[in-house]
């Protein structure tokens, strides 16, 4: 039941931690092995706080059930001292420890000023999204205040892609997504599927955790990975404070940590920031059935009166609209009324202009004739005109090219013969 619960909110929604390959990064940063220590000014910004406003505002669980209209950040942006953003971040209710520098100012003030729209579409977003975050994590004895890193990975938008290739709301690589259970293929890619990621990605942190033992570490390799984390700590002499190796760590992930702190701190004080959380209505009830024949996504729509877009956006795990029952059990979600009609369908909806919308050939036949075998596109076009001849009593190959001026090796390429092997009666090209 609290699984229903948490899709009808959100709507559509072993390894031995030493061996763990410096690729398992939800987005990888390439890192160089002579980075000389560097400036804390010298940062990149993480992808999800350069995500496109437009973007956020399509996704389709925005554009449905979030009120964008209006603009309720249009209130000034007011300036607090030092000692307020320092008394507010100790305040959080959390386990991570969120320490205030300039750096951490930076990124607060990024959200509050230039993204604070963003901002606003992602609060409201986080209602769909939220209660799925925490029960992972709780699942794993993670703190919940990493709920908020999918806010700098994607910025809450489950269909996002970054530079590197990282996929989803985690923004997880193929490699670590596979690691970590998640099914990715030609047609499937469950790195997209808001519940199977948030699961991997807390089983992830939770094995970061035990090479770490220590948070904020554990988010620096996320952004980067373990190895390049050891880097920056041989680096650093030894040191295991993410602000003292912070020098030596990749681009990005001198970014990541700060705003991962100012994500959590604008996410409890946007208020005080004259931000205020998109509107958002609770999505339609939504439920599951099990695919176990391939099934075209133009079937369901035709017979269970559910919208294409809604029926994609309800499954985006599928990165087409094949269904592939044939190859294993698949998970279909549609909304309660579609799933009704799916089921009084029966068979019928698999068949439904199967011939026309399921065009995978599961067997062929090969064209025979004596001119289909050992020739190419050259063969077949000597094949529409020539001269032809008729085998006699007694010829050779080598015969009928003598008496026709051309050689045994063109009769076998005009008329795909391997061999010698030619009979009376058979008509022959010569040229």
């Amino acid at each position: 039941m609290r699984h229903i619960f948490l899709f009808l909110i959100s709507y559509f929604l072993f390894l031995t931690p030493c061996l763990l390959p410096a690729t398992l990064c939800a987005q990888e940063v390439e890192d160089d092995d002579e980075q000389p220590a560097l400036s804390p000014d010298d940062i990149s910004l993480p992808d999800g706080m350069e995500a496109e406003l437009d973007s956020l505002l399509l996704e389709w669980n925005n554009k449905n059930y979030l009120s964008a209209e209006g603009d309720c950040t249009e209130g000034t942006n007011p300036e607090f001292d030092r000692e307020t953003y320092i008394r507010r971040l100790g305040r959080l209710p959390n386990v991570i420890e969120m320490p205030y520098n300039e750096v951490v100012r930076k990124f607060i003030d990024q959200y509050a000023g230039r993204l604070r729209r963003s901002v606003s579409i992602i609060l409201g977003a986080s209602n769909f999204y939220t209660p799925i975050f925490e029960e992972a994590l709780e699942a794993y004895q993670m703190p919940l205040e990493l709920k908020y890193l999918p806010v700098i990975e994607s910025a809450l938008n489950p269909t996002a892609v970054s530079r590197a290739g990282a996929v989803g709301l985690w923004q997880f690589m193929i490699t670590t997504g596979k690691q970590y259970g998640l099914e990715v293929t030609s047609l499937i890619d469950e790195r997209r599927d808001p519940i199977k990621a948030s699961y991997a990605a807390a089983h992830y942190l939770h094995d970061l955790y035990d090479i770490f033992g220590d948070w904020t570490l554990v988010i620096a390799s996320y952004n980067c990975g373990p190895a390049n984390v050891r880097k920056a700590i041989a680096r650093a002499g030894g040191e295991k404070d993410y602000w003292r190796i912070y020098p030596y760590l990749p681009a990005e992930t001198r970014g990541y940590v700060p705003a991962f702190i100012a994500a959590n701190y604008i996410m409890n004080h946007y208020c005080d920031h004259n931000i205020c959380p998109a509107a958002a209505q609770l999505p339609a009830s939504t439920d599951t059935v099990t695919v176990t024949r391939n099934l075209h996504m133009d079937q369901v729509v035709a017979l269970c009166n559910v919208k294409a877009e809604e029926l994609r956006a309800l499954n985006p795990q599928y990165r087409t609209s094949l269904i592939p029952g044939d190859s294993h059990e698949c998970t279909l979600r549609l909304p309660t009324p579609a799933m009704a009609a799916f089921v009084a369908a029966g068979d019928s909806i698999y068949t439904y202009h199967a011939t026309e919308l399921l065009t995978s050939r599961s067997e062929v036949e090969v064209a025979q004739g004596q001119y289909a075998s050992g020739r190419g596109r050259r063969g077949r076009a000597a094949a529409r005109g020539g001269t032809t001849v008729t085998v006699r009593r007694g010829d050779s190959l080598g015969a009928i090219a003598k008496r026709n001026g051309t050689t045994v090796a063109k009769l076998r390429s005009l008329n795909g013969i391997r061999g010698n092997n030619i009979k009376a009666g058979q008509k022959i090209r010569v040229r």
